[in-house]
């Protein structure tokens, strides 16, 4: 859900994370290898869009570095230039998948989608606690035989809690995969998802799904939890 844009063409940065940002992801993008290299290193991202040609160190570097120092997140590398060894250089040293520019981003949309289900991270895609189940590929949501629509952002918190379920998740670790590392940490910008989310779920049910845990964050629990 949280994705790194390592490119220092400002213009293409500003298109990846618009778009990224309107499909519901948390973006962090920056511009030099260096800063790319440390944040890959230092945040969990499910996927990193990563160009080839970026001042400080080069993306075939980085690349390099992260898979030497075991980092397995998977990167699409960006490149301007067509050449098959180009390519072949990327994948060699560790990339997942590459882009050549110009592209559509829709292309590039559905491309981290594959590497986001084929990550090391958790990667079913129908969820279920309880009588609530999240199908990630439709993006659909039902309680019993109910439906429920929600925002882009609801949809990606209440996976996020699915995803670890029977765990306490705290408000530190939404804000860093379900928003970005820029993201201002004083608003109340969870309760009032949170709250959101509660009141869909909770409709036509007499159990609420997601509990508050005083002092500490918030848990879904289920006993048939997938």
């Amino acid at each position: 859900m949280r994705i790194l844009v390592i490119e220092d063409e400002k213009h293409i940065a500003d298109f990846i994370q618009q778009g990224l940002r309107e499909e519901g992801y948390a973006v962090d993008v920056v511009y030099d290898g260096e800063k790319g290299y440390f944040l890959a290193g230092t945040e969990n991202y499910g996927v990193i869009v990563l160009d080839l040609m970026i001042p400080k160190m080069d993306g075939i570097t980085l690349c390099r570095n992260l898979r030497r120092d075991k980092n397995n997140v998977p990167i699409i590398m960006l490149t301007a230039k067509h050449s098959v060894d180009d390519k072949v250089s990327g994948l060699d040293a560790g990339a997942n998948d590459y882009l050549t520019k110009p592209f559509a981003f829709k292309e590039l949309l559905a491309r981290i989608r594959v590497l986001l289900r084929q990550g090391s991270g958790p990667s079913a895609t129908v969820l279920r606690a309880g009588d609530l189940t999240l199908d990630v590929l439709a993006h659909k949501v039902t309680r019993g035989a109910r439906e429920i629509t929600l925002t882009t952002k609801e949809f990606f918190l209440l996976e996020y809690l699915l995803r670890h379920v029977n765990e306490v998740v705290t408000r530190t670790a939404i804000l860093e995969h379900v928003w970005d590392i820029n993201f201002d940490t004083t608003t109340n910008v969870i309760d009032v998802h949170i709250n959101a989310l509660r009141k869909k779920l909770d409709a036509e049910s007499e159990e609420a799904l997601i509990q508050t845990i005083r002092g500490r964050g918030y848990m879904i629990r289920a006993n048939n939890a997938d």
